[in-house]
């Protein structure tokens, strides 16, 4: 090309830049476009040897395609050089408007550098502008032009055919094939990311179609309840769809199911635990209606399918059938609070409710006296505190049937059960007196001093020195008399159906309010509030002539007589303190009744 004496230039030679340059656009990938510009420089600008170097995310050169000498592609192709090296050759040599020339003489210092080179073989220059085989030439190619954009890559390029160094017209073709260069790599790699970016959408939807098949299939034919409801909006926990095993939980259709929500389906005593089930991760345990008016125990699990525009939008719930489970836990919880025998509550059943009626705080006590006459003095200001809260604080415990009386402040209130409830909290939503908040031993709120805002409801003993018509809990200590003599005599089999038949007797004796309890052996205890000194004496009393009619086992007629004690329970005292101070008169009792009074089998 530059035989021709310049600025005169054949036209084949424009030919032949023009269709360099033209064979930029016609590659189909990046790594072609980059073999395209290497080979350019060989075959349309007349130089042996040419390499483009590409900068790389982290800001080195790597040798991306190399023309005109395998040898040197071997050594080269692929080999990194730092960003550092490369800026240290730009700002050397000659400029050449955007070239960069480094003549042999000054090139010497880049020889053990990290860039990677290949010089051509030839002798030293016999004139001044003759090549040497260490001069290098550089073309830097920018993404936005040569002035002020990003560098892209740089094309090396060594010994021209003719052995010259480029003049003016060699020099304007190589950084015009540069500028062309960058714009096609960069269209190159645009078309490359645009198809990875249109081959992973394809993965996407493909695998977007096969999770919603999955997901799909997962709903519909899990053995499981699933529900997917409404989030937010007019519809809000609306049941938008329901899967098969649902429907037959429940007894009812899709498109009956699609009528109701969760909250229209629940118990009424467990709307509060759906409420306060979170949409995220919650979970409950509640009973939800079927058709025929039955209600089925369920477990619920609850996540958010969310819509990635505009947020959570469905709530998928699972339901799981754990009426079985529920019916074991409560038959365990039965067989560890009552006696296998008698069916009546057993020892520890007994305690746990006599506890729930105890304080540590003993009656008289300063803070005690506070709480009963109230902050300003006036007792209706407290009592109107307590008959609104008080009497439900004792709710939860007591066996159907043998629940005790809670009075108000001694006075004889409505029968509630005997045992520890819920303390009333507002509408529930993150109430500190919830559903799990259980009180300290002394009944005390939180935030709330002790005493004038009191929610226990003391248990007081009456003044057994004299009968004043006071009330209180009685607690009333049976030990059965000749039950010994008619295990011994008739085996365990007779004992066993007398100790049923006196729990018959003592639970047909006493009010629906009351516990009848087995302490163990022979020995029972009966819990009755409400009552006075001549009350407990009076119930005593009927229980023992109810037991001393005959029993008739397997055509045998025994009979057994009963001791009672009676104690009084108190805030103060613990439970096992009630029940040994109940058996304390008991013993009393048995031995102050003529033995001939006694009547055994």
């Amino acid at each position: 090309m530059e035989t021709e004496s310049e600025p005169y230039v054949r036209l084949a030679t424009l030919r032949q830049v023009h269709r360099a340059i033209a064979e930029l656009n016609t590659a189909r990938s990046l790594a072609d476009t980059l073999q395209t510009v290497a080979d350019g420089i060989v075959t349309g600008l007349g130089y042996e040897l040419s390499a483009v170097n590409l900068v790389r995310p982290d800001g080195d050169l790597v040798v991306a395609a190399v023309a005109g000498s395998a040898s040197a592609e071997a050594l080269m192709a692929g080999r990194v050089g730092s960003r550092v090296s490369w800026e240290r050759r730009l700002a050397m040599g000659e400029h050449w408007g955007d070239l960069r020339f480094i003549p042999y003489t000054e090139g010497w210092v880049l020889d053990d550098d990290d860039v990677p080179q290949w010089h051509t073989g030839g002798s030293a220059p016999r004139f001044v502008h003759e090549w040497h085989p260490m001069d290098r030439l550089f073309a830097p190619m920018y993404t936005t032009g040569p002035s002020g954009g990003e560098l892209l890559g740089v094309i090396s390029v060594d010994k021209p055919t003719n052995g010259r160094r480029p003049g003016a017209w060699g020099r304007e073709a190589l950084q015009m094939y540069a500028s062309q260069a960058a714009i096609a790599i960069s269209n190159a790699r645009l078309r490359a990311n645009m198809q990875r970016a249109l081959v992973r959408l394809e993965r996407e939807q493909q695998a977007l179609r096969a999770s919603e098949e999955s997901f799909r299939q997962a709903f519909e034919y899990a053995p499981s309840g699933m529900a997917i409801a409404e989030l937010g909006g007019d519809q809000h926990g609306r049941l938008h769809r329901t899967n098969d095993a649902l429907c037959r939980l429940l007894g009812r259709s899709a498109s009956q199911m699609r009528r109701y929500s969760f909250s229209d389906l629940v118990h009424p005593e467990d709307v509060g635990t759906l409420l306060r089930t979170s949409a995220e991760g919650g979970r409950a345990e509640l009973r939800l209606a079927r058709r025929d008016g039955t209600f089925v125990w369920v477990s619920l699990r609850n996540s958010v399918v969310a819509d990635a525009a505009d947020g959570p939008r469905f709530l998928l719930t699972h339901v799981e059938d754990i009426e079985e489970r529920k019916r074991h836990e409560l038959q365990l919880a039965h067989r560890a609070s009552h006696d296998s025998l008698t069916g009546l509550p057993n020892s520890a059943e007994l305690r746990s409710r006599l506890s729930s009626r105890l304080c540590a705080r003993p009656p008289g006590s300063e803070a005690h006296a506070t709480a009963a006459v109230g902050p300003y003095g006036h007792l209706d200001a407290f009592a109107e505190v307590e008959s609104t809260a008080g009497v439900a604080a004792f709710a939860g415990h007591a066996h159907a049937g043998h629940a005790v009386h809670a009075p108000a402040h001694g006075r004889v209130g409505e029968p509630v059960p005997l045992g520890r409830g819920p303390v009333p909290h507002g509408h529930g939503f993150g109430s500190d007196t919830g559903p799990d908040f259980v009180p300290d031993d002394f009944g005390s709120l939180p935030g709330m001093t002790t005493g004038a805002y009191d929610h226990h409801e003391h248990t007081i003993a009456p003044d057994e020195g004299a009968d004043d018509g006071a009330k209180g809990l009685a607690v009333l200590f049976c030990d059965l008399d000749g039950f010994k003599s008619i295990n011994d005599r008739f085996g365990h089999h007779t004992g066993d159906a007398v100790l049923i038949e006196v729990a018959h007797r003592l639970s047909n004796g006493v009010r629906d309010g009351d516990t009848v309890a087995r302490l163990g052996g022979d020995e029972f205890v009966v819990l009755a509030d409400g009552l006075g000194q001549a009350d407990a004496e009076d119930l005593a009393a009927r229980l023992r002539n109810a037991i001393i009619p005959p029993i008739r086992v397997d055509g045998r007629a025994v009979r057994v007589g009963a001791s009672f004690g009676i104690g009084w329970a108190g805030c103060g005292m613990s439970a096992d303190e009630v029940l040994h101070s109940a058996d304390q008169r008991m013993y009393i009792e048995k031995r102050s009744r003529a033995k001939a009074g006694r009547r055994a089998g």
